[in-house]
């Protein structure tokens, strides 16, 4: 579990005096700045709190699912409306600038990255610490998770990689290009691979499996794919012989599980909401009646009808109540209360590395009946499907087609359907494709592909920080 240490390593408001609405980059409180980094104990509390930073609501306690799983063809929600409309706009592609969804999603980003700087300049202050290198991987495996999913949510982002003494510095940033962010991104990942360990150094903790899938998934997503393949052979990882082993709070932290975000149930201030954001309206039974349900990510009937026949994966992602509406069922489990579920959020499976494998094996040459269709059919096996051979995939572009699907249906609401469409550049014809069944939803263009710089960034850097085009007033 991962403990709150607020006091300790909170970020405190940038310009509290002058202007809120900067990236917040300011250092720690200077008060306890002085006393504190000096003991291992100290050090090992402070990482525990940037991996806290990926807690966060902006992140993958609630934002990322919108902006990662309800964008995409997976999953919508109930009503476009509630929430003051802010999620159904994601779901619909009527984003605006102004949208606290993108506010709070680059805030909570940014003030996970600065933990991540502030605690790397600080660890060195400590001589005698047997677990300093660890804690550098583990902590350089956060920032590039941060920044990678940064710069795949809003394209070229200011890169921060110092701690700020003085904030009127942020005023100064501006948008990186974001070759510039993704060459950090796999310099830190390409290091935390040399200091990590195969085991983790706690409970959930970061790994040299995961580091590698990670880099792995990065170079696949710039298309460089020896370099994938290379990271991802260096994943040493095990297939549950049941999917449905995966999930559920008896299976957190599973041998399949490669990185998970850590949650506990309990009124600590540690729970997560999915349980009763997940849960469609009148159907509390599904969460023993504690606390509201909000009909958040539901599955599309498109999603739910493109499983194969004897798919077992189907009836384990998704439910429908005795109203017969589909709900996402890998999530709900009965919360201590309200918005205070046990799940935890996997970010990096086993079964994402070897569908990731498949593909970029196939994308740097199509081999019939060779090693990628070996890969692939170690997935639907054990879903209950028969193997594919070149028979059935007789060309690259078939191979891809299968190797989209696959990864649909075994990684469904696991926040990458999203950026599978558009690093395969088939978001736009999907999703035009795509009739929603949350309302009307907007022509989807290139400029959809990323979300609005928020405008706060823009005001209040007096437009050095420029916006994402096709937002602009």
């Amino acid at each position: 579990m991962y403990k709150q240490f607020v006091i300790i390593i909170a970020i405190t408001g940038v310009f509290s005096s002058c202007n809120e609405d900067l990236i917040q980059l300011s250092p720690i409180s200077q008060n306890s700045a002085g006393n504190f980094y000096s003991t291992p104990e100290q050090i090992e509390q402070a990482v525990v709190g940037v991996y806290d930073g990926l807690q966060l609501t902006g992140q993958y306690r609630q934002y990322f699912i919108y902006l990662m799983e309800v964008r995409s063809d997976n999953s919508k929600q109930q009503s476009t409306t509630s929430s003051g409309g802010v999620f159904g706009d994601v779901d619909l592609f009527r984003m605006e600038a102004t949208s606290n969804v993108v506010e709070l999603a680059w805030k909570d980003c940014y003030k996970g990255i600065q933990r991540c700087n502030i605690v790397l300049k600080r660890i060195e202050s400590v001589s005698v610490n047997p677990n300093k290198t660890v804690q550098i991987g583990e902590i350089k495996f956060i920032r590039a998770l941060t920044y990678f999913n940064l710069v795949r949510l809003f394209g070229d982002v200011p890169l921060v990689t110092k701690e700020y003494g003085d904030p009127f510095e942020a005023f100064e940033l501006v948008r990186t290009p974001k070759a510039d962010v993704y060459a950090l991104i796999i310099k830190d990942l390409t290091e935390a691979c040399q200091s990590l360990n195969t085991n983790a150094l706690r409970p959930g903790g970061a790994t040299k499996n995961a580091a590698y899938a990670l880099l792995g998934k990065v170079q696949l997503t710039l298309g460089n794919f020896t370099e994938a393949i290379a990271a991802l052979r260096n994943v040493s990882g095990v297939l549950l012989p049941n999917y449905a082993d995966n999930f559920g709070l008896a299976n957190e932290n599973s041998v399949e599980s490669l990185f998970e975000i850590q949650f506990k149930k309990g009124g600590i201030g540690e729970g997560s909401p999915y349980a009763n954001l997940f849960t469609p309206f009148g159907a509390s039974y599904l969460i023993g009646g504690i606390g509201t349900t909000f009909g958040d990510n539901l599955p599309t009937q498109d999603i739910y009808n493109s499983y194969p026949v004897g798919d077992i994966r189907r009836d384990v992602t998704m439910g429908k109540t005795t109203s017969d509406v589909l709900y996402t069922k890998k999530y709900i489990d009965t919360p201590f209360k309200d918005l205070d579920g046990g799940n935890n959020f996997i970010v990096l499976r086993y079964a994402d590395v070897v569908l990731m494998l498949a593909e970029a094996l196939n994308e740097q040459g199509y081999i019939a009946d060779d090693e990628a269709f070996t890969l692939l059919n170690k997935i639907r096996n054990r879903a209950g499907l028969s193997s594919l051979t070149s028979l059935d995939l007789p060309e690259q572009n078939s191979f891809r087609i299968a190797i989209a699907n696959e990864r649909r249906w075994e990684l469904a609401f696991e926040n990458h359907r999203w950026f599978d469409l558009v690093r395969t550049g088939k978001a736009i014809q999907v999703m035009n494709a795509h009739t929603s069944e949350s309302g009307v939803m907007n022509t989807v263009t290139n400029e959809n592909l990323l979300y609005p710089i928020p405008q706060s960034q823009v005001d209040a850097t007096n437009g050095k920080i420029t916006q994402n085009p096709g937002y602009g007033f």
